[in-house]
């Protein structure tokens, strides 16, 4: 019963530490997502260069994308142009951070984390970039399609301003809580156990070896999947346990940005080379710079936060933190329930939709590797892309693409999908 109270306890304390910043950070999102245009990225990442590789590490750094969603976005920038190792740069840079978590991380960790968390991202991406640019080959481009993006961009700047902010609040509120809620909530979760459960004395033994409990760390987190956001509460457990600063910045590094997914998915797109490059950085980036602050920097400077978390008061100025973790909640619950409870309702079943009104006849294709909505809005993009293609409907619930129209080339279609790392499979007709 003890162990229980305990736990519950330090979950609501985490709640309630984070909520505010979290849900600060999806409303910047959704506004990054609907008034920065797609061109934007796009028209400055083609280049097999030094100034391609910097700004996609710049345009990266803030974007709130998890670690499935960026690996979709990243290879659909590539068919749109982008070069080789400005790829592999927003591959690093972008689920290690993220506005969100960036907010996040000042809340729980301190200003000091949040200031070198994306620096490392940035610097690391750069590295990685550079040894692709100058080691691997590059291919042809495909810019032409920037011009694709730009008319798309164009399209929807014509929105009504009411239009836009609904759309930017559905996607801050909606989307990415449907994407970073279930990994938010494991990462508490394990948070919670681990403050619960763990002794104090555990990492002990790493005190005076820093770079064995980086390695401990990376071993674990590197085949793992961790969302950048997630990824914060288990960091800010394992410190009171006694890890390092440097180790939890491993943590918070390699492991958004490493997973068994995306390191296949960059072997399959991009080759052998570019994945043991990709791996190469991260390796080299999360270890200079745990080293360097385990090494140079005061300890307390990453600790002060923590301690001031464990011991203050959380019945002063109570009832705001808990209204954030009370409409955070709300938001989990409507996303993950209301909305797969309504969509078994209302969803149609039939292989040939007749629910649409001009009857148009739909083929099946079976997409498999979706993990979040980025990954369901790149394939539909991908497939909206295919000449002949009318109209496309893809469902994340289902792992499945309706497609409309009747003169495209069914093998450019799953040669479309598959290039965002995806598999893809048409559904026999019975």
């Amino acid at each position: 019963m003890n162990w229980t109270s305990s736990f519950l306890t330090d979950i609501l304390h985490l709640c309630n530490d984070m909520s505010p910043y979290v849900l600060l950070g999806f409303l910047i999102s959704g506004i990054l997502h609907e008034f920065v245009p797609r061109s934007f990225y796009t028209r400055y990442l083609s280049g097999n260069n030094f100034r391609s590789i910097l700004l996609s590490a710049l345009f990266g750094t803030p974007l709130p994308l998890c670690s499935c969603g960026v690996i979709p976005t990243a290879m659909g920038l590539r068919r749109e142009g982008a070069s080789r190792g400005s790829t592999i740069s927003f591959l690093i840079a972008t689920p290690q951070t993220g506005i969100d978590s960036i907010i996040a991380t000042y809340a729980m960790l301190g200003l000091p984390m949040a200031f070198v968390r994306p620096i490392a991202a940035f610097i690391t991406a750069l590295f990685g970039g550079m040894l692709v640019s100058r080691l691997v080959p590059e291919e042809a481009g495909t810019s032409e399609n920037v011009q694709q993006a730009h008319a798309e961009d164009g399209h929807t700047h014509h929105r009504p301003l009411l239009h836009r902010i609904g759309a930017a609040l559905r996607y801050g509120m909606v989307d990415m809580v449907a994407d970073i809620g279930k990994w938010l909530v494991i990462g508490l979760a394990i948070a919670g156990i681990i403050t619960a459960i763990v002794p104090d004395s555990l990492f002990s033994t790493f005190k005076d070896n820093s770079l064995l409990s980086m390695l401990v760390v990376l071993l674990f987190t590197i085949p793992m999947y961790l969302c950048a956001t997630g990824s914060i509460p288990i960091a800010v457990a394992l410190m009171l346990k006694g890890l390092s600063p440097g180790a939890a910045l491993v943590l918070l590094m390699a492991g958004p940005a490493s997973n068994m997914g995306s390191i296949l998915v960059i072997r399959k797109v991009l080759g052998n080379k570019t994945m043991l490059i990709y791996l190469l950085s991260i390796l080299i980036g999360t270890f200079a710079f745990g080293f360097c602050i385990d090494t140079f920097f005061p300890r307390e400077w990453f600790t002060q936060h923590i301690g001031t978390l464990s011991h203050c008061d959380h019945h002063e100025h109570f009832w705001f933190p808990t209204l954030c973790t009370i409409v955070l909640a709300l938001l989990l619950v409507y996303n993950f329930i209301i909305i797969k409870v309504r969509g078994k309702h209302h969803s149609c079943h039939c292989e040939h939709c007749s629910c649409n009104t001009n009857n148009e006849s739909a083929q099946i294709l079976l997409i498999s590797g979706m993990n979040c909505n980025h990954c369901a809005a790149n394939a539909q993009k991908a497939l909206s892309s295919v000449q002949g293609v009318v109209r496309s409907e893809v469902s994340l619930e289902t792992s499945q693409a309706h497609i409309f129209g009747t003169s495209y080339d069914k093998a450019e279609v799953i040669r479309a999908v598959e290039s965002l790392g995806f598999m893809a499979e048409w559904k026999e007709n019975k």
